[in-house]
């Protein structure tokens, strides 16, 4: 039995010949999952105590072995065992895990094989939860992800050497409106990269080349990843092939893939001794999982979320809004849509489009909320923008005074649809918070992809906080582990609140959170003990590790919390004791609509700014639902203005009265405008020297048109007449 870090995995043999075998994902639930496969070995297969042999690996055995009797075997030579005995002719093994990869390198010699072998289980790079998490996200069933191929597509660059930082390049992928096709194979890339680059550690991988593990068996452009690049290397580096032989043949892929573990476990046992390894019953583990797996938790966790069931309804009736009487206090009462009809006459619109989400807010001239959408987002920002204004339509309000937006897609979509104002998300989340709290001190927003402290002092942000480069405390964290779990995110609190103690979780970068949440499945804690910890330790990760407040009392007394990710009542409940147990008094508020908040904030800014009396810029609903725009991602979209050569993607939409760009190298005619998606910094905003003459050559033309008559003043006062130099006398020298 292979007990992994997502799957469990067995096999039943009998005189050489293979009776019974079955793999199942355990979902933390590893004991109970190790307890049901044995049960049915015994109904099914005949296993009988005292009498049959039984030999665990895999990183969830070493605990679970001696209950049942079985003994350990280290995987990787479980594994070997499995090669050398199937396959001997093979020189190079990849296995690709749920939560970790090895290679393993068969170097034949005088007395028998020496292997290599090097593994990375630290970090989800390049494994298949990495590749299946990403998937989730960007909304690919599994059965198509199986199908989707690496040959013949365009591919962007995505880290290999970080999950999180991965899960990041993907999101900006997303945003620039790449297919997810490519984005797909671009993960592939960066998984096989991570195995030649990281794991071979300088060894060339030789035929023949074995791949195990579900991720290697289950998704056919992975495969095709591997085959390109190993055939490319070994053209690199001259390495001989057999004769007559396709390279693409070398690279084996079994049909038993996922149960090399279990097999090598078996092939190590027959060189036992028989009396090795005698299968006792299901009775320790049956009584492990009963009564000592709680009485470890006991002695080795923490308290639940909630002390008692007193401790939970005083926080219920303050905090949720399925209880409480009005959204907040000082939060003044919203209309709903059929208070305000005349909101119909004219509306101010916020949008925030999120790295997650997308948000659309509409205020009437009042700066009553009449509207509010929230859309999961389609993975290409004119889509998003297609779908929110889509729905502000059809609840009936088609007359925009003034738009502003917000969100990692501001500046890309301003011009495209039109908006007034292109708001910065600090501004709006600062403007949306003290809408509601005049009197806040701190406002906290954590949101899909990053976290934002704002401190204020009189009104206005004095300090701010921003942390968009690790995951560690924010929303797409917490939805992740509960994909994982398959927990719905809405039903995130209800199951976190179950656990009535939970594992410590090491506060910081969130790899090594990712890694410790791992040990403490092996352990035996159940995923809704391990979400309640997720929550319990994301304060520590939003206040200490990304915003680096130590004397938060120093802070203020007065907090907001807002941003997604507080809708979860089990991270509120969490912020609400942190807080607390720093700032002895402190009053600890969230914003009635903490998802909304943002978009909130560009709504106020829009209507303060058609106070001027200007018509808004708004294209119109038919112009932005008839969108036409396509992208190019390829080597002539690379940015060369520095060493990082980003991988930009121009994006191109039909706007009338748009100039084109006939100069560019992907030329474009008019008619059609180009947005620049993908670089990392402002540079990358021009294509290339053709696009700076061209620049520099319409700011020479404004410049004859519109002179500087202050600086030619300035000019004309301080030119110095140019005056003749006199020789000097003679006398007036020696005097």
């Amino acid at each position: 039995m292979d007990i992994g870090s997502t799957t469990v995995k067995a096999v039943v043999v009998e005189d050489g010949r293979a009776l019974w075998r079955d793999y199942r994902r355990h979902n933390t639930k590893q004991a109970e999952t190790v307890l049901e496969f044995l049960d049915r070995m015994e109904a099914e297969c005949g296993l009988a105590a005292e009498r049959d042999r039984v030999f665990f690996t895999g990183s969830g055995a070493g605990f679970l072995a001696p209950l049942a009797g079985a003994k350990l075997v280290q995987e990787v030579v479980a594994v070997a065992a499995a090669v050398e005995k199937l396959h001997p002719r093979v020189r190079f093994v990849s296995e690709i895990g749920g939560e970790d990869m090895k290679t393993v390198f068969f170097t034949p010699g005088g007395e028998g094989t020496s292997k290599q072998v090097y593994m990375q289980s630290a970090c989800s790079g390049g494994t298949g939860t990495f590749i299946e998490k990403t998937a989730r996200k960007l909304g690919i069933p599994t059965e198509d992800l199986a199908k989707m191929p690496y040959d013949g597509m365009s591919l962007h660059k995505v880290s290999s050497k970080c999950g999180i930082f991965a899960e990041a390049d993907s999101n900006t992928l997303v945003k620039s409106g790449v297919p997810v096709s490519e984005i797909i194979a671009s993960l592939y890339e960066a998984v096989v990269y991570q195995n030649l680059a990281t794991l071979t550690k300088g060894n060339t991988p030789v035929p023949q080349v074995l791949l195990l593990g579900g991720p290697n068996l289950f998704f056919e452009g992975l495969r095709q990843a591997w085959r390109h690049h190993l055939t490319k290397l070994w053209r690199e580096r001259k390495v001989a092939l057999p004769a007559g032989t396709a390279p693409a043949d070398l690279v084996v892929v079994p049909e038993d893939a996922l149960y090399y573990a279990c097999l090598g476990c078996i092939e190590i046992g027959l060189g036992e001794s028989a009396d090795v390894a005698r299968y006792k019953g299901r009775q320790e583990l049956l009584r492990w999982i009963d009564r000592g797996q709680h009485e470890q938790k006991a002695k080795e966790g923490a308290k639940g979320l909630v002390a008692d069931e007193r401790d939970f309804e005083s926080f219920l009736s303050k905090y949720d809004p399925a209880t409480r009487a009005c959204p907040l206090p000082s939060a003044p009462e919203l209309p709903s849509l059929e208070k305000s009809r005349s909101a119909r006459a004219a509306i101010f619109l916020g949008c925030d489009f999120g790295s997650t989400t997308a948000k659309a807010v509409a205020l009437c001239p009042a700066g009553e909320m009449v509207f509010s959408c929230y859309v999961q987002s389609k993975g290409n920002p004119i889509e998003d923008a297609r779908a929110i204004f889509r729905k502000v339509r059809e609840a009936g309000l088609e007359t925009i005074a003034g738009l502003a937006i917000t969100g990692y897609g501001k500046d890309l979509l301003k011009d495209i649809v039109g908006a007034d104002l292109a708001i910065v998300e600090t501004v709006a989340h600062a403007t949306a918070a003290l809408n509601f709290f005049p009197d806040a001190d701190v406002i906290c927003d954590v949101g899909g992809c990053d976290v934002k402290i704002m401190l204020l002092r009189q009104g206005t942000v004095s300090d701010f906080r921003l942390n968009s480069q690790c995951s560690s405390g924010n929303g797409a964290f917490l939805q992740g582990v509960a994909e994982r779990y398959d927990t719905p995110l809405e039903r995130y609190a209800e199951h976190a609140f179950k656990a009535r103690s939970v594992p410590k979780l090491a506060m910081g970068c969130g790899v090594f959170l990712q890694s410790d949440i791992v040990n403490q499945q092996r352990k035996g804690w159940s995923a809704e003990e391990i979400m309640a910890s997720l929550a319990a330790v994301l304060p520590l990760n939003v206040w200490v590790y990304a915003g680096q407040l130590q004397n938060l009392a120093a802070a203020g007394r007065k907090f907001v919390l807002q941003g997604g990710t507080h809708r979860n009542l089990a991270v509120v409940k969490a912020q609400v004791d942190f807080v607390s147990g720093k700032v002895p008094g402190a009053e600890v508020v969230v914003h009635p609509h903490p998802g909304e908040a943002g978009a909130i904030g560009a709504a106020l800014c829009a209507r303060d700014a058609a106070r001027g009396g200007a018509p808004s810029r708004f294209r119109g609903f038919d112009a932005i639902e008839a969108l036409e725009y396509r992208s190019t991602t390829n080597e002539k979209t690379v940015c060369r203005w520095c060493p990082v050569s980003c991988r930009r993607t121009f994006i191109d939409v039909v706007l009338p009265g748009a100039k084109g760009r006939p100069w560019s190298k992907v030329p474009l005619e008019a008619g059609w405008e180009r947005v620049v998606s993908g670089n990392t910094c402002p540079k990358g905003l021009l294509e290339d020297a053709n696009e700076m003459r061209v620049v520099k050559a319409e700011l020479e033309e404004v410049k004859r048109a519109h002179p500087n008559t202050a600086e030619m003043v300035r000019e004309d006062a301080f030119r110095h007449a140019r005056l003749p130099v006199e020789p000097e006398d003679s006398d007036t020298e020696s005097a």
